[in-house]
């Protein structure tokens, strides 16, 4: 079997500078690509476990996410596990089902087990992070912001609420009603905020009667639309602030002659993806997957640093081919 030393023996360099290479650090090229030639020529294979006592980490991390059956979340873990797999890193991925206890359970597995990190999208608008902050561990929030100092990769949430819904108002809907998640998720709250902006800036009412919180899954928005088309005065367009959301919302319609326009934010998964008359405003999961993973990769190497927060704005929302908006 070999060994660190023969690797830097056939490569012409120091076992410091394989050790570097092993573990990400930046040498120069030319060092680089000898190490790495030996490596596949020798078949050489690091001690995982002795490196693990030394850095007082795994080679693992967390994926902790509140829905992995919603499409945007798959998307967003392909992104993830991409990057951690050419970073030497494996993923274990963990679904809350938006329950902050099953939450905390998993994010205590993770300073237990001496994972490197863990890349969450919340439950709530707050997570018990202080264990993991004091034994040192990366944490990299995405999706739904939180006011614990960490990195976080999250969307302009507000700003999408203003564009979907204002592109409803473009096409003529005055009486636009808001589907959006619990109260307790900011990304719900945010969104119906910038729904609310664009009524305000087209001078139409916003009611508290328009706006339906409900749980950001395809139940929700059904029951959450035939709510909406039982009132006295329905609206004549809805907006539904995920996309589960808007399958539902969707298929409520679907039964009855009900003239109402929909704007969707998030791209419908595959079975509904051909729906006519829809206004769409796709997101980029795995770009946020990407950006979130290179920061906790960063995180794993160097530790210090400032904490960071990139925020996805109208220019990173929308994917390329779309424009602004898909009918």
């Amino acid at each position: 079997m070999a060994r660190i030393v023969d690797v830097a023996e056939l490569a012409g360099v120091s076992t410091a500078t394989v050790s570097r290479v092993l573990n990400g650090k930046t040498v120069r090229p030319d060092l680089d690509a000898a190490v790495r030639r030996a490596v596949d020529e020798l078949g050489y294979s690091p001690d995982r476990t002795a490196r693990s006592l030394r850095r007082r980490h795994s080679d693992v991390i967390a994926l902790v996410l509140p829905d992995i059956e919603n499409p945007f979340f798959t998307s967003l873990a392909r992104g993830v596990e991409d990057v951690a797999q050419e970073a030497g890193l494996s993923v274990v991925l963990c679904n809350t089902d938006d329950d902050p206890v099953k939450e905390q359970r998993y994010l205590q597995i993770v300073a237990a087990e001496n994972m490197a990190g863990v890349i969450l999208a919340p439950a709530g608008g707050t997570a018990a992070l202080a264990a993991l902050l004091e034994r040192g561990r990366a944490v990299v929030v995405v999706d739904r912001p939180v006011p614990e100092p960490v990195d976080q990769v999250v969307f302009d949430n507000v700003e999408l609420g203003r564009i979907a819904a204002g592109a409803l108002i473009d096409r003529g809907y005055r009486r636009i009603a808001c589907i959006t998640g619990p109260r307790t998720t900011p990304t719900a709250v945010d969104r119906a905020t910038g729904w609310a902006q664009a009524l305000a800036a087209a001078a139409l009412d916003a009611p508290d009667d328009l706006l339906v919180h409900a749980d950001f899954r395809v139940e929700g928005g059904r029951s959450a639309m035939e709510g909406l088309l039982g009132t006295e005065h329905p609206p004549d367009a809805v907006l539904a602030t995920n996309n589960l959301v808007g399958v539902g919302a969707l298929r409520a319609l679907a039964h009855g002659d009900h003239a109402v326009g929909v704007g969707i934010i998030g791209d419908l998964p595959f079975a509904t993806s051909n729906v006519e008359n829809v206004s769409l405003l796709p997101l980029r999961p795995r770009e946020m997957g990407l950006a979130a993973a290179r920061m906790l990769v960063e995180r794993v190497r160097d530790g210090a640093g400032p904490v960071r927060t990139l925020v996805q704005g109208s220019a990173d929302l929308v994917a390329p081919s779309s424009g602004v908006l898909r009918e």
